[in-house]
């Protein structure tokens, strides 16, 4: 009994030591710099509202770091604003702007290097190199960021959310844009992106680089270089992501290139150049998405074996699939296709004939790139119907063997 009553008295204790620091120009303390010194551990740092020219900020001891009424910390594009490493420290509210740029160094607006348990939340950040930079961290959580940048050139941009060497992260409900990538992850893992608006970016929305076992979900990814690009990685869940109008000669809802073992399951790809591109991809169950009004709804290269695409949605697409082989060691079942012509004899909803995704013309254009031009001439119906009749240059095994005859409600 009396160790607790020690334990208590010791937590109470505790909480009496933690004091509140106010910094303004109307306050006691003026400069955020001087507070941080100031504070001890558990301590809060509330920012009032103005301008602060602070050069470069260090926080390495446990500390809470509120801003009221928009506090702004000007890097007055030469200097890496805050920098964060330790453990137990939150930033909320302030808006960061202005960030220096160094080809020799990732200089961020906010950057974290081995932390644990850091909650970034709420913040604006304007017109960085990097935004927010983090690596060799655990347990970051960064939300309801707001992250504008002002597009160069990819060299000249760093990305908005930035992770490296990480794992247990959360990066939910921010919003992303001007960046090279919106969000990039490198040697991540059990990380979850949710909720997130990525758009605008000049190359990826978002970029999954040798990273394992995450999750990202209900994000939209919209008008960004090229969408999403996943790579040599595995064990990845992509669920209920919007992937949207993202145009261009290389663009892509999704390009995955060497992933195995992984799960992309209702999602909505429309008006995308390629709703999913897929090299060297393995054991993938791709179900119940819709591929709408896209260049390419897939396009499947040979090096891909053992996926599954079943209950899904090609509506209005200019090509289903795409492909530059005739081997494939892929199982297509129990999707519906728009240009699907089958008949439906014992009325179980399943069509009677397979279905061939994968036209003459589609595999012309995937070897000689140019003869796009003739899209919807009369002599690519003509080809198209001549396929049908007499199979030659499309993929034989590559056939839904149970299409569906109505839209699926997903």
């Amino acid at each position: 009994m009396k160790k607790i009553l020690t334990f208590f008295c010791l937590i109470i204790s505790l909480g009496l030591f933690a004091g509140q620091i106010v910094v303004g120009t109307a306050a006691p303390v003026k400069s955020l710099r001087k507070a941080i010194e100031m504070a001890r551990p558990g301590d809060t740092i509330r920012l009032q509202a103005g301008l602060y020219k602070e050069g470069s900020l260090v926080i390495s001891k446990p500390l809470t770091l509120l801003g009221e009424n928009n506090p702004v910390l000007d890097g007055e594009s030469k200097y890496e604003i805050l920098l964060i490493s330790g453990r137990d420290i939150t930033v909320r509210g302030i808006t960061f702007r202005n960030s220096g740029y160094s080809a020799m160094n990732d200089f961020a607006s906010i950057k974290l290097v081995d932390c644990t348990n850091i909650t970034l939340e709420k913040n604006t950040i304007l017109n960085a190199y990097f935004a927010i930079h983090i690596s060799n961290s655990v347990n970051a959580i960064v939300r309801y960021n707001r992250i504008f940048g002002i597009p160069a050139s990819e060299q000249l941009t760093g990305n908005g959310i930035h992770l490296w060497k990480s794992n247990h992260a959360v990066i939910e409900n921010n919003q992303v844009e001007g960046h090279r990538d919106g969000i990039y992850f490198e040697f991540v893992t059990a990380s979850t992106i949710s909720n997130n608006l990525s758009q605008k970016n000049i190359r990826y929305g978002l970029h999954f680089m040798f990273s394992n076992d995450d999750t990202y979900r209900n994000n939209t990814f919209r008008n960004n270089g090229a969408g999403v690009a996943v790579m040599y990685s595995k064990k990845v869940r992509m669920e209920k992501n919007h992937f949207e109008e993202n145009w261009g000669a290389s663009a892509y809802g999704i390009l995955l290139k060497d992933i195995t073992d992984s799960y992309i399951r209702q999602n909505q790809f429309v008006k995308n150049t390629v709703g999913i591109h897929m090299e060297g991809s393995s054991r993938i169950e791709i179900r119940e998405n819709q591929f709408k009004n896209n260049g390419w709804a897939l396009k499947v290269q040979a090096s891909c074996d053992d996926n599954f695409f079943h209950h899904n949605n090609f509506t209005g697409n200019s090509f289903d699939i795409g492909t530059n082989g005739t081997l494939v060691l892929n199982k297509f079942e129990k999707n519906y296709w728009d240009k699907y012509e089958g008949y439906d004899m014992n009325k179980d909803g399943i069509g009677d004939i397979p279905y061939h995704p994968v036209s003459m013309y589609s595999m012309i254009v995937e070897e000689n790139p140019t003869t796009l031009i003739l899209f919807r001439s009369f002599m690519v119906s003509l080809l198209d119907k001549a396929e049908k009749a007499i199979p030659s240059l499309t993929p034989e095994n590559l056939y839904d063997n149970q299409p569906m005859m109505k839209m699926l409600s997903l």
